[in-house]
Parts: C-alpha cells; structure tokens; sequence
C-alpha cells in the first residue's frame, strides 16, 4: 500500500478525491486575527473579500508534524509533497514529521519531494508517482525518477492584481499604481531553486496570457508526452481562454482545469491564474 500526501497548496484532481492513495494537509490562513483551515471547509469567496477589505498581508501556516504523521498510518510507502521550501516551512515540517515516524516505524519508506512548485505543480508531481507506483516501480526508482521531474518542470502564472505583492513589499506604490493604470501583467515563473521570478509582461490580461504560453513553449520539450495543468483564482473563462491559447500552440497529451485552494488562492489572488508542465 502507498500514499501520496500532498500539503493543500496543491489542489487534487477529482480522480485523486476518493482515491485512497491520495490525501491533502492542510495549511491554515490568517487573514488579520481571523483564521481558518484549507480544507473541504475552505469557502473562496468569504476568503478573497476578507483578503479585498483587509490593509495588511494574508499569511498562511504550515502543517504540523502531527498532521503529517496521522496519514502515515497503515500504509508501506509514503510520498510527500510539500509546496516549494523557498515559500513555506510545509517541506522542514514534513521532514521532521517523516524523522519522527520512521524512529518508532522501521519498516516503512518515507520520502518527502520539496516540489519547487506550488498549487497544480504539486498535483502533477502526485500524478507522476501514482503513475510509477501502479507501473510497478520500486520505491527507489520512483524517488529517482519523481525527482527528474521536478526538475524538469516549470510553473508559470499571472495575476489579475498586484495588490497583494504591494501589501507584502514586493512591489512599490508607484509601480503598482502605474501598472494598475497600464494595465501591466507580469509573467511570473518558477526558478530551479524554487523561489519566484519575473519573465515578462504585457498590456491586459489576454496578451500576459498568450505571452506566457509562449514562454512555457519555450522550455517544454515533447509536449504531446506531458501533462499541463492550469489552476485559477475565481476566474473560469480566463482558464478557458489560456486553455485554448495552449491546445492552437501544441497538443498535450491532456490539459487540466481546476479552480485554486485556499493557498494557491492566497497567492494568486482573485483573478490570477497559475500553469504548470
């Protein structure tokens, strides 16, 4: 038996929701003194207009150990995916939780995947080991070859609004007012250590969406092989539209849409829309 333990920035795909191999962990969000959990109980909308109304930065917080080790429980092999460690403590927390474990459990394999990503980037890591697993790979070799992916794979995404980059420092008042006032989207991605760049921008969203398709064509080698996965923040037609922009530039071997966690929701914002391959 295994189980691939994914921390709730990264969203399951419907056929990993009652799957037993699969779990969620979930983080906790901090708006101001008002908290809650990112669970099946996680309400977007009452989350974004909390966000909207307040001055300060929402935060989240890591899983516990605890709530690591409870889905270790009853299982062989146990896969953990935590959101990129250069954006939470989720990866130190799951490693001190698979420590924990393995003192009193000596026969169970643990490994613990920092994803370098985040939200649906975590997803396809978590589709990536079921497929090895159920293709009868050791757990050696589905470390090994998990790990490739990882560094083979490149998140991208835009937001509607830079308002909460301003909030959090990254970006100045003055910039943020002229982008806002433009119009200005930029194009973000993933480095290979896992923390945040910029590779571009563009004047309105459907522009920022065509040249971030053009920049994941850029790196993405044999496409019809892979898998691309496109989450969004409250904003369906958008993904639609992104969608389509990717299926006229190549053919994937399939495309996936999903609406962002409370996590993934925290850092894109109502309106941004996060791609990974």
């Amino acid at each position: 038996m295994y189980k691939i333990v994914i921390d709730s920035c990264g969203e399951l795909f419907e056929e990993m929701k009652n799957n037993a191999h699969f779990a969620n962990v979930p983080l906790t969000l901090e708006v101001g003194d008002w908290s809650t959990l990112d669970d099946a109980t996680f309400d977007q909308a009452e989350f974004l207009k909390r966000v909207a109304e307040y001055d300060g930065v929402p935060k989240s917080a890591c899983p516990s150990p605890s709530a690591y080790m409870a889905e270790m429980e009853d299982t062989d092999r146990v896969y953990i995916i935590t959101l990129s460690a250069q954006l939470s403590g989720s990866y130190n927390s799951a490693v001190l939780a698979k420590n924990l474990f393995e003192e009193e459990e000596e026969d169970i394999q643990i490994h613990v995947f920092d994803s370098k990503s985040a939200s649906i980037g975590q997803t396809l890591i978590g589709k990536k080991i079921a497929e090895l697993e159920e293709a009868g790979k050791s757990f050696e070799e589905v470390v090994e070859e998990t790990e490739k992916y990882i560094e083979e794979q490149h998140t991208f995404f835009v937001l509607e609004s830079l308002e909460t980059l301003r909030k959090a420092g990254r970006l100045s008042n003055l910039k943020s007012m002229i982008a806002n006032t433009l119009n200005i989207k930029p194009i973000m991605g993933s480095t290979e250590i896992g923390s945040i760049q910029q590779l571009a921008q563009a004047r309105g969203m459907k522009k920022a969406l065509e040249k971030m398709a053009e920049c994941m064509m850029e790196v993405t080698k044999n496409p019809a092989e892979k898998v691309l996965a496109i989450s969004h923040c409250n904003c369906p037609n958008t993904a639609e539209i992104l969608k389509e922009i990717v299926s006229a530039k190549s053919a994937f071997r399939e495309i996936v849409v999903v609406d962002t966690n409370g996590v993934s929701s925290m850092y894109a914002n109502d309106g941004g829309i996060i791609m990974v391959v």
